[in-house]
């Protein structure tokens, strides 16, 4: 599909599956450590890494021309803005091992 589009298109839709890819990277490398976590630990970072696949998935359905640049922004600070509540979460403690 991507062969038939303008060359700009062309070039966004590389650089969306590009992120999509180191997002599944960052997904990939974290998932094996959540066995290790305790159980509030665990389901938090398994939210947070499913913001992430979210997002990553959100980049291929614009790479593949499902939804547009502006449906993608959208997205992405919905992402961010649940990746700062995760984050921003008192009840739970911090890292320290």
């Amino acid at each position: 599909m991507v062969g038939n589009l303008p060359v700009l298109r062309r070039r966004r839709a590389r650089r969306a599956l590009r992120a999509a890819r180191m997002l599944d990277e960052v997904v990939d490398t974290q998932l094996p450590f959540l066995a290790q976590f305790d159980q509030q630990r665990r389901e938090r970072s398994a939210n947070y890494l499913a913001e992430l696949v979210k997002l990553a998935q959100d980049y291929r359905y614009f790479a593949n021309g499902w939804i547009d640049a502006k449906e993608l922004e959208r997205r992405g600070q919905d992402a961010m803005a649940a990746l700062n509540r995760l984050r921003e979460d008192t009840s739970a403690r911090p890292v320290t091992d």
